[in-house]
């Protein structure tokens, strides 16, 4: 039996593409174990899935200051010594890391034990944790063509990212029934992420006369962010969060309009659907969904709308340009590499145990 340590947490974004892999690690023979922070939301995640979670003690590095920058450091400290002992415990043949300041620790402790970790970067450009981490790595999977430039000679691997693969399952008619929706109409889908996107909301809404003539529209709101004012206007159906109907949502849309956190416009490349991303503003954020959509937009997969010239009007105009584009975009698509991650770093994993073995 093949062995792999799966870490990574801080947000759920650090964990669904570890999940994603499960499935085809189970299918090559691995037995999986998790490590992830003492109480961060992957340790939920994973322990309803029935796989065996170890916690560590985890502290966050910033770029800023903080009086927690005088403790977290000691928390790091204290997390590669008890990821030394896990790992020596559960003698892994590979380590797999999807970022978040929990694997660093991790990273570095399988460097000691001479076992060969694999990380992944979802960003165009490394985060601090992943940076930390590369030095100790064996490969280092990443999403853009250009994050290749700030990544070590040899160890870049362009793989795309893990994607659910119930998303790939989704059914159109199934989206539309649920929606309320004719077969004979485009479907706009407009997803803010969990906490909802303002910005975007507002401009949706005020668009709505200049959009309903021409498409249906599905409209992810965000936790809360429902607008109890719109109701029963044909072709508009509001939702704050959806969970286990998003797949057929997907499949009922002909445009999606979204944020550009990496895991979901990966999703939509593997998908292959025509998108307009809004990407967070440079003071919300690091700036790295700036990069990622100016990455997705130069590549052919995108439209890149930035949030300072969101209003109704620019939207219109994106979501006509972008429909009436369409196939462009699908092609574009089709032809990239990097839209079927979990194959790619499967096989990593398996060249990896060999060198490990062969160590």
């Amino acid at each position: 039996m093949k062995k792999i340590v799966l870490t990574g947490g801080g947000t759920a974004g650090h964990v669904t593409p570890n999940i994603a892999l499960m499935p085809a690690l189970r299918e090559k023979g691995y037995e999986i174990s998790y490590i992830g922070s003492y109480d961060g939301i992957e340790r939920r995640l994973i322990e309803e899935l029935g796989v065996p979670y170890y916690g560590i003690s985890s502290g966050k590095l910033r770029r800023y200051f903080d009086l927690k920058n005088f403790s977290d450091p000691f928390k790091v400290i204290k997390g590669y010594f008890e990821a030394r002992k896990l790992l020596k415990k559960i003698k892994p043949d590979v380590v797999f890391s999807k970022g978040g300041f929990v694997t660093v620790p991790v990273v570095l402790a399988a460097k000691h034990c001479h076992i060969p970790a694999i990380i992944h970067e979802s960003d165009m450009t490394p985060g601090l944790a992943n940076k930390l981490a590369i030095p100790s790595a064996y490969k280092v999977c990443h999403n853009f063509p250009e994050t290749a430039n700030y990544l070590p000679q040899g160890k870049a691997v362009l793989s795309g990212s893990p994607i659910r693969q119930e998303l790939l399952t989704g059914s159109r008619m199934k989206g539309l029934q649920i929606c309320g929706f004719s077969a004979d109409k485009p479907v706009l889908l407009v997803i803010g992420g969990s906490l909802g996107a303002a910005a975007i909301n507002e401009a949706v809404r005020k668009a709505l006369p200049m959009l309903l003539p021409s498409y249906q529209i599905i409209h992810i709101c965000g936790n809360g962010k429902v607008d109890t004012s719109i109701k029963d206007v044909q072709g508009y159906i509001q939702f704050d969060y959806v969970k286990e109907e998003l797949s057929d949502l997907l499949a009922a849309a002909d445009v999606v309009i979204s944020r550009a956190g990496s895991n979901a416009i990966c999703e939509f490349l593997a998908l292959k659907k025509p998108n307009i991303l809004i990407p967070l503003p440079a003071g919300a954020s690091r700036g790295d969904q700036i990069l990622n959509a100016s990455s997705f937009e130069k590549q052919g997969f995108s439209y890149l709308l930035p949030e300072e010239n969101v209003n109704d009007e620019t939207l219109v105009k994106a979501v006509n340009i972008v429909f009436e584009n369409r196939e462009n975009y699908i092609q574009a698509m089709q032809s990239n590499p990097a839209s079927n991650a979990i194959p790619v770093i499967v096989n990593l994993c398996e060249k990896a145990v060999k060198a490990h073995k062969i160590h």
